[in-house]
């Protein structure tokens, strides 16, 4: 232990530098204090600091793949200016006890928007005519009303639930607050009954995306569905979103998700091709293949089939059972015409592993990111490969705006230098040679550059079926599971397409002047054929 320093022998030019010395040694021991922290918070399992890039440093999102506003549509937010606003009501303020003699200037406009939100009750005095032929003849109602709540009260129920997330508790003690006479079972039938228009508007929706889309994300999520644990699967892109809850997360059910809708199963050359790339026993697969029927209305026709030729008793694996009904449904996607050409796009959830499939680059990365590595020399290594990834990610965006053959050659030779290589680190190695084996579905963007690197748009849509789930938990009838799946759905298609949900349940519940709003599956057909 060094001698204390007399402080008051020293200049001021030597005290500056001893102040300099001991701030140095303050900072080198805080960092070494924090380094310490981390490293006891990774051996118990804890979490440490979050790694916040400073802003001039790229997040790993790609601005180019976030869907754009189509052209053409009214601008949302912001708005026209108020010279541009229709003027409902005019009120003149005058001014009390003006001096003789004043002069009159006109008026100074002010515009004020207000919401006149109220109770209000309409009696239709329907007329009733006898005919001379004994015939009695009532005035039809117009065209939107259903039963005793009118158009708007419903459009206004619809739109708090599913767009404002308002549960139904709430949204029924706001209504009798503001003097509706309705019960909490009344207003559950606004919720959940006679809505089977938007139902299949929302299916057709995603059969116009399956037909015309060059790519498809997915992804899925828990849920709750009559007190039992259930699963969402979102499917969609930047012009359309279907969600759909079942209690399967499964590829089989995958596949009836793709579907869309339809119940049928055929056994064609493409689902034949896939039994046989999944190790289906040959003699199975021949069975089916000289079976002679090949198209099946529902499952019960399938599984008889099935059973007819003696492929659910064999216990093998793979299941062959399992993998002729993947098969089946696979043919009967194609059948419809359904994903033809499209790319799947996915985080590498073994489910999504159909037809031309491609993988999310962020979730690829994210496994080199959250490697352990327990030395400096591992954290080097780890640190070079997450930049020579990202680096090569940075010019795969650059290569989707001007696609050529030299570049397309160029990134492969890339991907080979940097997934072949061996780091000395074993696990990362390890990792590296998985990645490697994914590498088809990871630079599929070489041949279709018009693909997104990523799934985050994907994981950003079905945020809000999380949202949903987390405020106001699971359904409790299927009725209620197929309207909270299709109003999701139509939002979210509406958002993509540039459209106020407000405007689309005004159009489709048919209120008077409200402003026109085209097939939804028309629009979505529209926005993914090719230019």
């Amino acid at each position: 232990m060094s001698d204390p320093i007399d402080t008051d022998s020293l200049s001021h030019d030597e005290l500056r530098a001893l102040v300099e010395q001991l701030l140095g040694q303050v900072s080198a021991l805080s960092q070494t204090v924090i380094e310490q922290r981390e490293e006891i918070a990774r051996l118990k399992g804890l979490k440490g600091r979050p790694d916040i890039k400073p802003p001039s440093q790229p997040s790993g999102m790609e601005k180019a793949n976030r869907p754009k506003a189509p052209a053409g549509l009214p601008r949302q937010g912001g708005g026209p200016k108020t010279a541009q606003r229709a003027i409902d009501e005019d009120r003149i303020l005058e001014i009390p006890g003006l001096p003789p003699g004043s002069i009159f200037k006109g008026y100074q406009d002010y515009l004020v928007q207000e919401l006149v939100f109220r109770k209000h009750v309409v009696r239709y005095r329907r007329e009733r005519w006898l005919t001379p032929d004994g015939r009695e003849l009532v005035a039809e109602m117009p065209a939107g009303v259903r039963g005793h709540f009118g158009a708007d009260l419903r459009r206004f129920v619809l739109c708090q639930h599913h767009q404002g997330q308002v549960t139904s508790p709430r949204l029924l003690t706001q209504l009798l607050a503001i003097g509706i006479e309705i019960s909490k079972r009344q207003l559950m039938r606004l919720l959940i009954a006679d809505h089977a228009p938007f139902i299949e508007e929302a299916r057709d929706v995603l059969r116009a995306g399956l037909l015309h889309a060059s790519w498809v994300g997915v992804d899925d999520t828990g849920a709750r569905h009559k007190g039992r644990n259930a699963v969402c699967t979102q499917i969609g892109n930047d012009s359309f979103a279907w969600f759909g809850t079942t209690y399967s997360k499964s590829r089989v059910n995958f596949l009836e998700c793709l579907r869309a809708g339809f119940t049928d199963y055929v056994v064609n050359d493409e689902a034949l091709a896939y039994m046989r790339e999944q190790n289906m026993p040959a003699p199975l697969v021949a069975r089916l293949a000289s079976g002679g029927e090949r198209s099946f209305a529902d499952a019960e026709a399938w599984s008889a089939h099935l059973r007819r030729l003696g492929i659910s008793e064999p216990k093998t694996n793979p299941d062959p059972t399992r993998v002729a009904t993947e098969g089946a449904l696979l043919g009967a996607i194609l059948a419809h015409g359904f994903l033809a050409v499209a790319v799947v796009l996915s985080d590498d959830a073994g489910q999504f592993n159909v037809l031309y499939h491609a993988l999310c680059w962020v979730h690829a990365e994210r496994l080199v990111h959250k490697l352990d590595a327990f030395n400096q020399a591992h954290r080097a290594a780890q640190q070079a490969v997450r930049g020579q990834i990202w680096d090569l990610y940075r010019d795969l965006i650059a290569y989707k705006s001007a696609p050529s053959s030299d570049a397309k050659a160029e990134l492969d030779a890339r991907f080979d230098a940097i997934f072949q290589q061996r780091t000395g680190f074993a696990t990362l190695d390890k990792l590296l040679k998985r990645l490697c084996a994914n590498k088809a579905e990871l630079l599929v963007v070489l041949d279709r550059p018009e693909i997104p690197l990523h799934t985050n748009a994907t994981e950003n849509t079905i945020r809000d079926y999380v949202t949903k789930r987390k405020v106001s938990g699971g359904t409790r009838s299927d009725s209620g599971r197929d309207c909270r799946d299709a109003f999701l759905s139509l939002l979210k298609t509406c958002k993509k397409q540039g459209i106020a949900f407000w405007d689309y349940l005004g159009a489709r519940l048919k209120i008077p002047d409200a402003i026109d709003v085209p097939s939804l599956p028309e629009l979505v057909k529209a926005r993914c054929a090719p230019a």
